[in-house]
């Protein structure tokens, strides 16, 4: 029976008004590159992503959202097929307080937005994670290790990602990463500069060892 990867893409956005929004520099090439590698393990797949300008890959099903809740929903929606979920979105962790109905004028003053957290969909997934394989990313700028460890017990899961989003030749927008894994037993593997694509790889196939 082919296993079924759930794996999330790109960034969200909150919107303050009609036209403007907060978000962040994902272009979901990460998250597309592990539903075609697990595409192309055999798995079945389901990739809920935020708006990109990227193809759908072939043969993925693929679920479209704009903001953290949406991503919330769907993913909660999908979440009992799974056996595998990998969450590699850069989901919003605050949005403003209000949404209003109709453009912000500007004004000569600057202006205070409230903001409020966003739902933690890795940490609830972890609490409902049952005999699901749960793999995060730590999208960092400082103390890699530290903070992936820290995210991987807090969050339950079997596997962390952790990379440096700071520099520009690699991580965000960019088609290179270098990725450091940690298990669920600690045990720390640092990668080298590689294209996204041969990190898919390499992270589909320690997926499907852990459901071997």
């Amino acid at each position: 029976m082919k296993p079924v990867f759930l794996i999330t893409a790109g960034p969200t956005r909150e919107y303050l008004d009609p036209v403007r929004f907060f978000s962040n520099p994902s272009t979901g090439k990460m998250g597309y590159a592990l539903a075609r590698a697990a595409r192309d393990r055999g798995a079945k797949v389901i990739l809920v992503s935020g708006p990109v300008a990227l193809c759908a890959p072939g043969g993925v099903r693929l679920v479209r959202v704009e903001s953290a809740n949406e991503m919330r929903r769907e993913v909660l929606r999908w979440r009992r097929r799974a056996d595998v979920i990998i969450m590699a979105a850069a989901v919003a962790d605050y949005r403003p307080a209000k949404r209003l109905s109709r453009k912000m004028k500007k004004g000569s003053r600057q202006i205070n937005v409230p903001m409020v957290r966003t739902a933690d969909i890795l940490a609830e997934l972890g609490r409902k994670k049952g005999n699901r394989i749960l793999v995060g990313f730590a999208a960092e700028t400082a103390s890699l290790v530290r903070e992936a460890k820290r995210k991987l017990r807090e969050k339950n899961l079997d596997m962390i990602v952790a990379n440096d989003v700071s520099r520009r030749d690699e991580g965000f927008a960019s088609d290179y990463n270098r990725g450091i894994i940690i298990n669920r037993a600690g045990n720390i593997t640092r990668l080298p500069r590689m294209r996204k694509a041969a990190l898919a790889r390499i992270i589909v196939q320690r997926c499907l060892s852990l459901l071997a």
